[in-house]
């Protein structure tokens, strides 16, 4: 069973890396070992679960379904396991959790290492990333999400909200007419943050939405803190989150701009999957954490 369970977990990582050679990397095994693995399974099961190709793997029907079934199996092994290991009776064991670069670094690990202190026989390890990441597929207890919430599944508390915050520096308003509404932007040079601000029309207000644009963009970044950096040196205006530039508003080293036209604030969540059964360390850290990150955007 425990050799069965192991195949599973080889093949389930497999097709979430995406190819053999990723997922022997990602395991720490010789690529012939995961190879070998499969095929046996396949044989077994007297089923073809994978296609390989040079293009990489594609599932095949029953891939699918098998693929649903392991990944089912072995959560509730693993939860089996927390579960008389003490998980559910007590704060123990590794959290494993997820938040924005910035956000996380100033209004999350605060809050996690004083729980830590709190909670000595917790772990936590947390990933900050900007990429969307699914906390099904990569085993995660928690994450911050920030913006409206696209999937209901989840249970979700919230800890405030963010705004998204047009900007420039005094030096930069001093040789340019500062805007009086959204249109007067598109006579200015804009820094444009790309992962928030894709769109070539940018949208102001709350109640009646209004999209402007297109924007003369000076300068693409795909990062927040290079395009406040470039707009603190003079470059033109950005649009960040609230966050991200209250430290340089605070310094004097920015200036926001047009804040009666900023459209509806964002929420901030703190979402997990929902279990029949709640670990004790999720429940102590949410109780814990979500005042304190409130207290923190506050």
């Amino acid at each position: 069973m425990t050799d069965r369970l192991e195949t599973m977990s080889i093949f389930v990582r497999v097709v979430d890396e995406g190819s053999l050679t990723a997922g022997a990397r990602a395991l720490a095994m010789p690529i012939a070992t995961v190879s070998r693995r499969i095929s046996e399974l396949e044989d077994k099961l007297g089923a073809e679960l994978l296609l390989r190709s040079p293009r990489g793997l594609t599932l095949t029907d029953t891939g699918q379904t098998y693929l649903a079934a392991c990944r089912r199996i072995i959560e509730e092994v693993a939860e089996a396991e927390r579960n008389a290991g003490g998980e559910f009776t007590a704060p123990r064991g590794t959290l494993t959790m997820t938040a924005p670069i910035v956000f996380g670094r100033l209004h999350v690990l605060p809050a996690v290492t004083a729980f830590l202190r709190a909670y000595p026989e917790v772990d936590i390890r947390m990933e900050l990333t900007d990429r969307p990441v699914n906390l099904h597929e990569e085993h995660l207890d928690l994450a911050v999400r920030i913006g409206p919430l696209s999937d209901s599944m989840f249970i979700s508390r919230k800890v405030g909200e963010v705004r998204r915050v047009v900007c420039a520096s005094p030096s930069y308003l001093e040789t340019h007419q500062m805007p009086e509404s959204p249109g007067d932007l598109a006579k200015l040079d804009a820094i444009t943050f790309e992962s928030l601000m894709s769109p070539p029309n940018w949208q102001f207000g709350s109640e009646r939405p209004q999209k402007v644009g297109p924007m003369r963009s000076r300068l693409i970044v795909n990062t927040a803190e290079a395009a406040i950096d470039a707009a603190i040196d003079g470059l033109g205006f950005t649009r960040v989150l609230s966050y991200q530039v209250a430290a340089a508003i605070r310094a004097g080293q920015l200036v926001p701009l047009l804040q009666r036209f900023e459209p509806a604030p964002w929420p901030v969540h703190l979402v997990y999957e929902p279990r029949a059964l709640i670990p004790q360390k999720l429940r102590a850290f949410l109780d814990f954490a979500a005042p304190r990150i409130a207290a923190s955007m506050a």
